[in-house]
């Protein structure tokens, strides 16, 4: 998981292991499950992301921090943060669910992640919370784009860093397509000729997996 102990998230032990339990826990898989969570944490996160924003960008507009922040809570993103905690393998849920791969899906995924949040601050309050929002942000709240930019999409963004410095533009190739026909996941690649620069993503959609791989080439630009 990257993040310590079973028991350990975004810096944050639990002292309450059935609040963890819960978080995790699918509808489908019985009661309690994490749909209380997920409400509570949902509101959690918007407001600490709001008050980030707030405070990294004293000349944005209200309309500018709330492109960004629906880019920052969007499921896509939230998908992405379960996928590096490896939240999936966590997932408690039921027998149809796991037969069609739920603990790979993005909503779950990001479904998990609020109840997570919302469980952090009801084991340890608001302040133990944000922090544990931010350790889970940094790198996204680092890499937010010019405010000029903000509300395009990395693939947009990248091309026209490319084509500002009059360079090729880049190639997108599906790596592989894996998972049933409802369920699948895309592996795509993001390749740069010049500067020579590859990344991958992947997603439910060739067009995320897409979105994904030039937001990690992105990340790897010079400033």
């Amino acid at each position: 998981m990257g993040e310590g102990p079973r028991d350990s998230f975004a810096g944050h032990r639990f002292a309450d292991a059935a609040l963890l339990r819960q978080a995790f826990t699918h509808r489908s898989a019985g009661s309690p499950h994490n749909e209380r969570l997920e409400f509570l944490g949902d509101a959690l996160l918007n407001l600490a992301i709001a008050e980030q924003l707030y405070a990294r960008w004293p000349k944005a507009d209200e309309g500018a921090m709330t492109r960004a922040r629906a880019e920052l809570v969007r499921e896509s993103t939230l998908a992405g943060i379960a996928r590096r905690l490896e939240l999936g393998a966590l997932l408690i849920l039921g027998p149809g669910e796991m037969k069609s791969g739920g603990h790979r899906r993005d909503s779950i995924l990001a479904d998990a992640v609020e109840a997570l949040i919302a469980a952090i601050y009801l084991d340890a309050g608001f302040d133990v919370c944000r922090h544990a929002v931010l350790a889970l942000y940094e790198p996204l709240l680092s890499a937010l784009p010019p405010l000029h930019q903000v509300g395009k999409d990395a693939k947009t963004r990248l091309q026209e860093w490319l084509q500002a410095r009059q360079l090729p533009l880049p190639t997108y190739t599906l790596l592989s397509e894996t998972g049933d026909e409802h369920d699948k996941t895309f592996h795509v690649a993001c390749t740069l000729a010049e500067p020579p620069l590859a990344a991958e993503g992947d997603a439910g959609s060739r067009r995320a997996a897409e979105q994904r791989a030039a937001e990690a080439v992105l990340g790897m630009l010079p400033a």
